[in-house]
């Protein structure tokens, strides 16, 4: 596999349609495409017949956080980990708080290219032995993600995912041996919610989850409670429940606080009575561990 800057890398989710189009096979948007066209993550183009990554390698976001900002509260507390991005999602949130960088195309953001064998070195410099993929949505840079986890547990280092979960099995297969933990942005336990606020599905997700507490992937779960959207106590009481029934009652989960955002900017904040509330909810179902944030 070859690439550079501006080039992109051949995608390795992908297949050849016998007219000449190319369909992504990386998320269930399953984005069928012809020449010069990309698909809804706006980082995967076909290029000359060939689906390429055009975000590979190149990182727009380079902080040294907490651990706990991911949020993972569970997981090394109290250490700091390299944190990264590169730009693309392949869900259109409504209320997308890095909307800058998410929701554009690589080449509209500021960005550095690092390959994979750059980041244990980074990794050193910085104090950190823990890397994180986060900010935009690694999963649609795929390719990358997974040859820089590789990299990293090859030099000993720690991958944390920091996702929404919606990608295929197959893909997903791919990164699961180098993944240490993960936190999950569940956004609604309604498929008519997934649709009308991100533009997808809620089976697909909950498929992660389940994938990666088989692979014994440290999971931790977001929840962002949005007034009016996503806060109603028969919904939360039904995906908590799920949540015990299918074994994630130790998975640490976050109920987090909506503000005013992108394209949501007349809804208001979440009132605290409410996070208590799902707290309580929650707690009640089996939750062991509950947390709440932007608080």
């Amino acid at each position: 596999m070859s690439s550079d800057c501006l080039g992109g890398v051949e995608a390795r989710y992908c297949e050849a349609g016998a007219d000449g189009s190319v369909t992504c096979t990386l998320c269930p948007h399953r984005c069928r495409l012809t020449e010069g066209r990309r698909g809804l993550c706006r980082s995967r183009e076909v290029r000359d017949g060939r689906l390429v990554s055009l975000a590979y390698g190149r990182v727009c976001a380079l902080h040294v956080d907490p651990v706990e900002k991911k949020p993972l509260l569970h997981f090394h507390p109290g250490e700091m980990c390299l944190s990264l991005a590169a730009a693309g999602c392949n869900l259109s949130c409504r209320n997308c708080q890095n909307w800058s960088i998410s929701q554009v195309r690589p080449e509209e953001v500021e960005s550095s290219f690092i390959v994979p064998g750059m980041l244990p070195e980074l990794a050193r410099r910085t104090s950190c032995r823990i890397v994180a993929y986060t900010y935009t949505e690694p999963l649609t840079w795929m390719e990358y993600t997974v040859d820089c986890a590789r990299t990293c547990r090859e030099a000993g280092l720690l991958n944390i995912l920091v996702s929404a979960g919606y990608v295929n099995e197959g893909p997903l297969d791919d990164l699961l041996p180098y993944l240490d933990a993960a936190n999950i942005d569940l956004k609604s336990f309604s498929e008519d919610i997934y649709r009308k606020v991100s533009r997808a599905s809620l089976a697909p997700v909950l498929r992660t989850l389940e994938k990666m507490r088989d692979a014994g992937v440290w999971l931790e779960i977001t929840n962002l409670l949005i007034p009016g959207i996503n806060d109603e106590p028969g919904m939360l009481r039904e995906m908590c429940r799920w949540l015990v029934d299918n074994g994630f009652a130790g998975a640490p989960l976050h109920f987090s606080r909506f503000f005013p955002q992108y394209r949501m900017r007349e809804v208001p904040p979440t009132p605290i009575g409410t996070l208590r509330m799902a707290e309580e909810i929650a707690r009640e179902c089996g939750i062991r561990y509950v947390h709440l944030g932007n608080v």
